[in-house]
C-alpha cells in the first residue's frame, strides 16, 4: 500500500466530511496554533522565551532609528 493511500484512509476517518467538507480540519489547526503560541510564550530555551527576543529586537530596532534620525 502506498503511503498516499494510507494518508487518503486516515483523512477520511476524521468525521464531517459531508457537512463540513475540508473545513473539518479547522479545529485542529485552531488547537495547533494554540499550541504554538502557548509554546513560545511560556518555554524558555537557554535564560529567554520566543517574546523575550521580540521585545528585545524591536526595542533595538527603536534604538537605531532614533540614533540615525538624530544624526
Amino acid at each position: 500500500m502506498l503511503v498516499s493511500e494510507r494518508v487518503k484512509r486516515l483523512l477520511r476517518l476524521v468525521p464531517g466530511e459531508r457537512r463540513f467538507g475540508f473545513y473539518r480540519f479547522l479545529p485542529f489547526f485552531f488547537v495547533l496554533g494554540g499550541a504554538m503560541e502557548w509554546f513560545m510564550i511560556h518555554v524558555r530555551i537557554g535564560k529567554e522565551t520566543f517574546y523575550d527576543v521580540y521585545r528585545r529586537k524591536q526595542s533595538e530596532r527603536l534604538y537605531e532609528a532614533r540614533m540615525e534620525k538624530g544624526e
